[in-house]
């Protein structure tokens, strides 16, 4: 059986989970928060990041967008990705937007980590404007289909899925849903899936000090 190391509050870590759900494979779930300096996370990952998930075997496989891309090829059924070349690289490209705005959210929740007098506000809203990037373009995308691409889930939705639900958790100010209102029914509507039921992200305490 495979072990997943994970964050509760990881949209990262989220996809996996959401991902195995939807396959319907086993997994032993591990909590650890990865900034605190008894992570195990290192023993698996030189990069030092989760999620990872863990073989029967003992090899890791690391970085969220590989690992969905691995599980995809070692279990293809049901399939998040589509038939075509096209599609593949349709969804590729949520997925990078996703991702992307994902990794700015982390950078702004450590930049208002920092002593007063170390921020950078040029920093913050650079960030902060791919974020409003990666909303606008996914609210062009999106609009009011059902799903990102094509008529049943695949690992675009699983992608901006998480991201919509990690803004509560990160970014709970940002009037989004009140901005994108499309953006908040499709939201709403992919967390009624039980594979997103089960996977609702919380914050964690960080022990340590980061930044």
């Amino acid at each position: 059986m495979y072990k997943l190391i994970s964050a509760t509050p990881s949209p990262y870590a989220r996809k996996v989970r959401i991902q195995l759900a939807e396959k319907g494979i086993p997994f032993e779930l591990i909590t650890e928060v990865p900034w605190n300096s008894d992570t195990q996370t290192p023993l698996h990952n030189p990069l030092e990041k989760l999620p990872v998930l863990i073989c029967d075997d003992g090899s890791s496989v690391f970085e969220s967008r590989y690992i969905n891309e691995w599980i995809e090829y070692k279990h293809p059924t049901p399939p998040l990705f589509p038939k075509d070349i096209d599609g593949i690289l349709a969804v590729k490209r949520y997925e990078v937007i996703a991702d992307g705005a994902c990794d700015a959210l982390v950078q702004m929740f450590f930049e208002v980590a920092r002593d007063p007098d170390k921020q950078s506000k040029p920093w913050f809203d650079r960030q902060e404007r791919k974020v409003d990037g990666a909303l606008r373009s996914f609210s062009d995308s999106v609009g009011s289909k059902k799903f990102c691409h094509g008529d049943t889930l695949t690992l675009a939705d699983i992608a901006v899925g998480t991201l919509l639900r990690y803004l509560t958790v990160r970014w709970p100010a940002k009037p989004w849903r009140e901005q994108y209102p499309g953006l908040a029914v499709y939201s709403d509507r992919l967390e009624t899936r039980p594979s997103f039921v089960a996977t609702v992200p919380v914050p964690q305490v960080i022990r340590d000090r980061v930044a």
